[in-house]
């Protein structure tokens, strides 16, 4: 399965990508048993979705992403900061919106000196500067105002979401900048989809031999979120609590 990034936001289009960058606990060869999940009712419809966009995908982007991965590294690196930095304003205007002020204004400043210095965002001069890139979007702050996840949903060519981070599509479209610009569009999200697409090329190939890749990639994207949403401390789960229990009683013997 693929899902095309909306252009409000580059959410990673395969939630196995999600699960490499948070370091979450599912395993590659799971069974993905994921009967009676009660954070997906709606599995027989997200099923046929998946395979929907996994079909589009093998058949047109991976293909094309392949050819895109023949060109130097350097020019898909600036292809990558250019969409990063258009959608960055969203970003600070979330921290914004969930108290953080002080991060905000270096969001701010991160997308001035890279839209300036950085010649439009094709070069990354914050990094070098200490303005460290953070993630934010409109999901992440209803998740921050206390809203849950609700029922997982799989969105046609969109890919994995939930019912609380479907609102956030249209949102964070309005703090895209690409939203406001004389840019040709349709062709630049092409590009964003297609560099997307090879930037994650080995781990979607890594998702694909788990036993049941729907499953994998909903529990990473599920896991994913909650990580983004409590800025990389989520809550321990029962089974986290329990393995702590026993490890002290083991330090305590």
């Amino acid at each position: 399965m693929i899902s095309l990034p909306p252009r409000s936001r580059r959410i990673p289009i395969a939630a196995v990508a999600a699960l490499a960058l948070s370091g979450c606990a599912t395993t590659m060869t799971g069974s993905g048993d994921s009967a009676g999940d009660p954070a997906d009712p709606w599995e027989p419809v997200n099923r046929k979705t998946y395979t929907f966009n996994d079909t589009l995908d093998r058949a047109l982007l991976k293909p094309v992403s392949r050819l895109y991965l023949e060109l130097p590294g350097g020019l898909r690196n600036s292809v990558g900061n250019f969409f990063d930095n258009l959608a960055y304003p969203g970003t600070a205007v979330n921290q914004l919106l969930q108290g953080k002020v002080e991060l905000a204004m270096e969001d701010s400043m991160r997308f001035v000196v890279n839209s300036t210095l950085g010649i439009g965002g094709l070069f990354d001069v914050s990094t070098g500067l200490g303005l460290e890139r953070h993630e934010e979007d409109f999901g992440q702050t209803l998740g921050a105002w206390g809203m849950g996840a609700g029922n997982f949903v799989n969105l046609p060519l969109f890919g994995p979401s939930s019912v609380r981070d479907v609102p956030g599509l249209v949102v964070d479209a309005f703090t895209n900048v690409m939203t406001y610009v004389s840019l040709p569009v349709l062709p630049l999200t092409a590009l964003e989809m297609v560099n997307t697409r090879a930037e994650l090329t080995d781990v979607i190939e890594l998702r694909d031999q788990a036993l049941d890749p729907y499953a994998f990639t909903r529990e990473a994207y599920l896991q994913r979120r909650e990580f983004l949403i409590h800025d990389g401390n989520p809550p321990l789960d029962a089974f986290d609590e329990e393995d702590e229990e026993d490890e002290e009683g083991e330090k305590l013997e």
